[in-house]
């Protein structure tokens, strides 16, 4: 779980160094990997981002990352950025309460539901793309792009998912599949307003991950650099 300031200030004696997330509090990527370190009951610093102000762009942001994307975790003196790298590395890393089944079957499902998540929903909606759709085609035009895209992965998902699921994405463990899901769905949710009744397999999974402590912890209203605003 993320260490508040005095849990940090208690550590700094620590042998071991703490694992420290460079995040944003909206970030469904970075929302991923708070997920995945909860769930894999890691401490670990949170560092915020303020994407808004420009500090990803930052030169010193850009030696941890070059892209300039968040999010970024430290581990001693190794920095690794990606979600889908940071997960694969704390999965081998800290083998404890795995994020991927042994069945190859199995796990190459949740690669792919992963992958949907990553590369067809997620990468077409971000903050980046939906400046330049503004910037191109005019505010009005962000927000039925983002939804177009979001809803044609879920229809993927739903669909692709039925024959696997149990109470979550792949079974009745939760796994890989469902820590990206977990964020792209409360985004489409909160963000971008989209009408979850033709999705009944993934409302219910947002259901099932409402009641568990890791993926709460981890959603974007309970986080340091969360605005007041946001939580009201």
């Amino acid at each position: 779980m993320a260490a508040t300031s005095g849990e940090i200030e208690n550590s700094s004696n620590s042998k071991e160094k703490k694992l420290k997330l460079y995040s944003y509090w909206k970030s469904s990527c970075s929302h991923r990997v708070r997920i995945a370190l909860n769930l894999k009951e890691l401490d670990y610093e949170y560092i915020p981002v303020n994407l808004l102000k420009g500090e990803h762009l930052s030169p010193e942001f850009k030696k941890l990352n070059p892209i300039g994307y968040v999010p970024v975790l430290v581990d001693g003196d190794f920095a690794i950025s990606d979600s889908s790298a940071i997960c694969m590395y704390i999965e081998e890393k800290y083998p404890q309460n795995p994020l991927l089944p042994e069945d190859l079957q199995r796990k190459a499902i949740n690669y792919q539901a992963a992958n949907i998540v990553s590369s067809s929903i997620q990468s077409l909606q971000n903050l980046a793309v939906l400046n330049y759709i503004a910037e191109k085609a005019g505010p009005d035009e962000t927000l039925p792009w983002a939804q177009f895209h979001i809803r044609k992965g879920f229809t993927a998902l739903e669909e692709f998912l039925k024959d696997y699921a149990g109470k979550y994405a792949t079974g009745d463990q939760v796994t890989l599949a469902d820590v990206f899901l977990a964020p792209q769905i409360y985004s489409a949710i909160k963000r971008f307003n989209l009408d979850m009744s033709q999705f009944p397999l993934l409302s219910r999974l947002n259901e099932a991950y409402c009641e568990i402590p890791a993926f709460r912890d981890a959603m974007p209203e309970n986080q340091l650099d969360t605005p007041s605003a946001a939580t009201s």
